[in-house]
């Protein structure tokens, strides 16, 4: 199992202070190789070797050594502080006809402590950045830490699908002359039920199992159930009527006022539930709240769901707004701290006076993103601050004072902002 990305970042942010001042490289580059695969949860003498004998081809000079080979994934050539970056990428391809096929890396790594070069040689891309910087390019180096980068751009598959099948039942009933505002708050509710019922915020599967088991095959009691449902999400447990169905009873209380406003219920049919239950059969819980204004804005348009969500605001592309914004000067700050108690505590300062204000939030999925991100920022301060993985999460629960009145936006459109 890889390590989490939480772990790893600490991990990353130890290992540039080790090292920040490293320069020889016969000295160092073994001992910095060792820790730079640590921070992942890699034995490097396990998966590779160092010192690697290769006949050197191409050059004339006989045998080399590679600085360090996992055959298959990466070839790491190192040089000394202010050394010439091109000469060691040009020298670890050199290495590459003395190695048989299934040797031959898809990655090249480059360094000279102060910097790191990754070669992607699937993909042909290239990627240079001060060490300092390595907690934040941490994502370069999906091959290692076992996670994954989403490109920037792309739609996941899951979310698509959930846009598709929830897009549908909104069809069904606007088409049935089920319009307007009453619609949109109706949708919005039936959109976090089915996350609610993956994401553990219900008892899993109980919204699937009122709607399955129930609503008349007919549909036509559907609209009906899931008013009451409304009701009930609305009230406080303490507060529900003793006689109270028991199927509704284990439903928990919503606040947050989602469920408060009386909508007009819907008139249903045989289709209606088939879609809904055809929704029930969605991951909900891989779907990012994060993108849920995005997803409802995309569940409204059909047009935009023929196209197949190409104006669709992901995740990733908030985060391409929001890196260069501030977030990347904060977790450069995070770096340069270090582990030293008076540069967190400044830093742990300076989070809880950010403000963020979105003059055109929609459903707020930019203010939803940063607010996590401080809020990931700040736990791993206070972890850095005041111990390990168990003794920040505990820390971070009684300390954290980053919050979500430190989020502004305005918008004028009522379901947007409801759905916000």
């Amino acid at each position: 199992m890889p390590l989490s990305l939480n772990e790893i970042r600490a991990r990353a942010l130890a290992f540039v202070q080790e090292y920040r001042d490293a320069a020889s490289e016969r000295a160092d580059a073994q001992s910095f190789w060792r820790d730079f695969f640590h921070v992942f949860g890699i034995n490097a003498r396990r998966v590779g070797a160092f010192e690697r004998p290769v006949a050197n081809l191409l050059t004339g000079s006989g045998r080399g050594r590679i600085d360090y080979l996992w055959k298959g994934v990466v070839l790491v050539e190192h040089k000394s502080r202010g050394e010439d970056l091109d000469t060691a990428a040009a020298q670890a391809r050199d290495y590459f006809p003395g190695l048989r096929d299934g040797e031959l890396p898809r990655f090249i790594i480059v360094s000279d402590f102060a910097r790191l070069r990754l070669y992607d040689l699937e993909s042909g891309a290239e990627r240079e950045f001060p060490l300092r910087q390595l907690p934040q390019r941490l994502g370069l180096f999906g091959f290692l830490s076992g996670y994954t980068t989403r490109r920037y751009g792309t739609l996941n598959p899951v979310d698509r699908e959930a846009a598709e099948r929830l897009g549908e039942l909104h069809d069904l009933l606007e088409d049935d002359g089920f319009t307007g505002r009453d619609l949109d708050i109706w949708m919005v509710r039936t959109l976090f039920c089915l996350f609610a019922d993956c994401a553990n915020i219900f008892e899993r599967g109980i919204f699937r199992d009122l709607i399955e088991q129930r609503t008349a095959a007919d549909g036509s009691d559907l609209g009906a159930w899931l008013t009451r449902l409304h009701r009930v999400l609305a009230t406080p447990e303490g507060r529900r009527q003793q006689s109270l169905d028991e199927g509704l009873r284990a439903f928990p209380y919503v606040n947050g006022r989602l469920f408060d406003d009386p909508v007009e219920q819907p008139e249903t049919d045989a289709r209606m539930r088939a879609a809904l239950l055809d929704c029930c059969r969605v991951d909900w819980s891989r779907v990012s709240p994060a993108i849920f204004g995005s997803l409802f804005q995309s569940i409204k348009d059909r047009a935009e769901r023929r196209r197949g969500g190409e104006h669709y605001t992901t995740e990733a592309n908030i985060l391409k707004c929001l890196d260069p914004l501030f977030l990347d000067g904060l977790r450069e700050a995070l770096a340069a701290a270090g582990r030293e108690a008076r540069k967190l505590d400044a830093f742990l300062l300076r989070l809880r006076r950010v403000r963020v204000f979105d003059p055109a939030c929609g459903c707020g999925n930019f203010l939803v993103v940063a607010y996590r991100e401080l809020r990931r920022l700040e736990l791993e301060a206070l972890r850095l601050r005041y111990g390990g993985e168990e003794a920040g999460q505990l820390v971070g629960v009684v300390l954290s004072s980053v919050n979500v009145d430190q989020m502004f936006g305005i918008e004028v459109e009522g379901a947007m902002a409801e759905t916000g």
